[in-house]
Order: C-alpha cells, then sequence, then structure tokens
C-alpha cells in the first residue's frame, strides 16, 4: 500500500501551514506590543485611523501636525513635558510598525483563506469554514480590543489600564492558540494510537495545566500592567520573607489581586511556581505510562520550555526588569501555552475528535 499522501492530506498541510505562519505572525506582534509597552512609546499614536494608518509622516508637517496632537494629551504634560519632535519620532515608530503589522497580519489570513475557498478546498457548510470565520473576527476584535486599551492611557492617567492591557494579552493568546489548535487539527485528526492509549489521567492533567499556565499569564498582564516587577526584586523572599507582608492591604481587599503590587507580584509568583511544579509532575508520570512518540515529544518540550520560562522570569525580576528579557519572558509565556496546547492535542481522547477537526 502506497503511503503516498492523498490530495486532500496535502491541501490539509498547506492550510495547516499557512495557519501555523500566522501564529508566527502574532507571536510577533505580541513581542512588539510587550516592547513598546516596556519602552512607553503606545501612547505616542492619538488617533486610530483604520484605512489611512499606513502611511507614515512624510514631511517635517506632517511629524509636527502629530506631534501637535500628542501634546493635547496627558502623556506629554506628566511625563515628557520637555520632549520635542525628534524625541517624538523615537516613540512613534515602535507603535506604528506595532499598527501595521496588525493590518499585515488581516491580509495575511484573508488572502490565503479567500483563495482556498475559491479553489473549493473547504465549502461555505463545512465546520472548517466557520472556524476560519471564527479565526478572522477573532483577528480583527483584537484591533478594536488595543484601541479600547489605549484610550484609558489618553484621558487621566497617561497609563493604560492593567484591566484592558491583560484583556488585549489575553486576546492575543487566545487567537495564538486556536490557530494552533485547528492546524493541529488538519495535521492530525485522530489521537495518539490505539495501542498507546496508557496515558492514564495525563490527559485531565494536561487540560488543568493549561488553565493554570493561562491564569498565571494573565497574572503576569497585572504585572506588566502596574509595573509590579520592579519592587521585590529577590528571589525566593519577597520583603525578606516567603510571604511578605502587606498581602491583600487595599481597600477593598478583594481588588488587591488587581490593584495593590505587593499582591500582584505575589500571585504570579505563586502561580509561576505552582505552574512549575505542575509541569514536572506530568513530567514524572509521563515517564512510566507507554506514549505515543509524538506525545512523549511534546510532554519533553513543555518540561524543557517550563524551567527556561522559570529560568527568565527569575532573572527578570532580579535585574529589574531589562527590556531585552522582559520580552523574552513574555515570549516565552506564549510557547509555554503553545506546546501545552500542543500536549493537550496529543493527549486528547479519541472520543472528543470530529470529523473536520
Amino acid at each position: 500500500m502506497s503511503n503516498c499522501p492523498t490530495l486532500e492530506e496535502k491541501r490539509e498541510k498547506t492550510m495547516a501551514t499557512w495557519l501555523l505562519s500566522v501564529a508566527g505572525m502574532v507571536l510577533f506582534m505580541v513581542v512588539l506590543g510587550g516592547l513598546t509597552r516596556l519602552t512607553h512609546s503606545g501612547l505616542s499614536m492619538v488617533e486610530w485611523k483604520l484605512f489611512t494608518g499606513w502611511i507614515p509622516p512624510l514631511s517635517e508637517a506632517d511629524w509636527q501636525a502629530l506631534f501637535a496632537k500628542y501634546q493635547n494629551f496627558p502623556e506629554f504634560h506628566k511625563t515628557n513635558p520637555n520632549m520635542d519632535v525628534n524625541d517624538f519620532k523615537s516613540i512613534f515608530w515602535l507603535e506604528f510598525v506595532h499598527r501595521v503589522w496588525g493590518r499585515l497580519l488581516g491580509f495575511a489570513f484573508f488572502l490565503p483563506f479567500a483563495v482556498f475557498l475559491v479553489k473549493g478546498w473547504f465549502r461555505v457548510s463545512d465546520s472548517l469554514f466557520w472556524k476560519y470565520v471564527g479565526l478572522f473576527v477573532l483577528g480583527g476584535s483584537q484591533g478594536l480590543m488595543g484601541w479600547f486599551m489605549v484610550m484609558s492611557g489618553l484621558v487621566d492617567r497617561p497609563d493604560v489600564s492593567q484591566y484592558r492591557l491583560t484583556a488585549h494579552f489575553a486576546l492575543a493568546l487566545l487567537i495564538i492558540l486556536a490557530l494552533i489548535w485547528v492546524a493541529l487539527g488538519l495535521l492530525k485528526k485522530e489521537p495518539h494510537d490505539i495501542h498507546h492509549q496508557d496515558a492514564g489521567n495525563l490527559g485531565r492533567m494536561i487540560k488543568e495545566l493549561f488553565a493554570l499556565a493561562f491564569l498565571t499569564a494573565l497574572s503576569g498582564g497585572f504585572v506588566a500592567g502596574l509595573d509590579a516587577g520592579l519592587v521585590y526584586n529577590t528571589f525566593p523572599l519577597m520583603d525578606g520573607g516567603l510571604i511578605p507582608g502587606g498581602l491583600f492591604a487595599f481597600d477593598p481587599w478583594f481588588m488587591a489581586p488587581f490593584e495593590d503590587l505587593t499582591t500582584v507580584q505575589f500571585d504570579h509568583r505563586t502561580l509561576a511556581i505552582s505552574t512549575f511544579v505542575f509541569v514536572m509532575i506530568i513530567w514524572f508520570k509521563a515517564k512510566s505510562r507507554h506514549l505515543a512518540p509524538s506525545a512523549r515529544r511534546a510532554v519533553n518540550a513543555l518540561v524543557m520550555m517550563a524551567c527556561a520560562q522559570v529560568t527568565l522570569g527569575i532573572s527578570t525580576l532580579l535585574l529589574v526588569v531589562p527590556v531585552p528579557l522582559a520580552s523574552l519572558h513574555q515570549i516565552g509565556a506564549v510557547i509555554l501555552l503553545s506546546i501545552t496546547t500542543w500536549c493537550v492535542h496529543e493527549l486528547r481522547s479519541p472520543r472528543q475528535v470530529l470529523s473536520n477537526v
């Protein structure tokens, strides 16, 4: 019997490669967004022009006009009152590239989608079509969420809301993970081989790990939004102890995990350590199980990435959030969740498989 892939399999591999490439572009978008945040460049563009935002300033008059608009907002008056137009240029370009990349992402998704549809690789009645539509809607909503976030820094306080920042990051994660999940379904419709189903409860544990890792990433969004990484730059102790004083010292107390620097950083540390420990437990359990080779590779990749991410997180904290390390730590969170998604896909139960997943 020939092992040559069928025409349908070749098409599915092509579409999976496209989706994974778009996921990579979204990851780069996250990197740009993180760098924009870390370099305080995100509020340099005070307007959102959906159709004409492609065009950069082309003359000195254009620069002066943009700078004059920037001068009307709180960041200039409260943070950068001595800034001139040349200083403004240094913070403008990163945010401009960030926004243009978002528009390119839309084309990178929509144009191949349209081509595949016209070629008949899937039909409007297929579930795959509606998954692609859902992915496109998610991507479009991210642009709206980004502007909604920026607006929060153009009112009184020259800093974006930590709630909107975290929501923006969460939506980016959902887009990347959804792209990866659909791509994996195209590459491998069936779960691990029938002879390697001695995964026990690992599938359930991986799902629990995914929820914990996602929550940890969201807590990192609050750390970034409040600049909470700039305090308590020691590890493993925090304020001289494993449990610092002043936890939940906020009124009202139940808002402390979202508003209080001490509590926000402590929560992120606790969740990160819990995630790492859980990964190690899963890895040790997996060592004694008879897993399919692809599932084994996924679990091994998971533990290696977890070690790297913990190292990056501690280093970022101890060195008081240098931009390169902080950016790598953010990338690490996305990669860790992506590998966890791969593990969930590898260890899923056969009864969860759908014809067009």
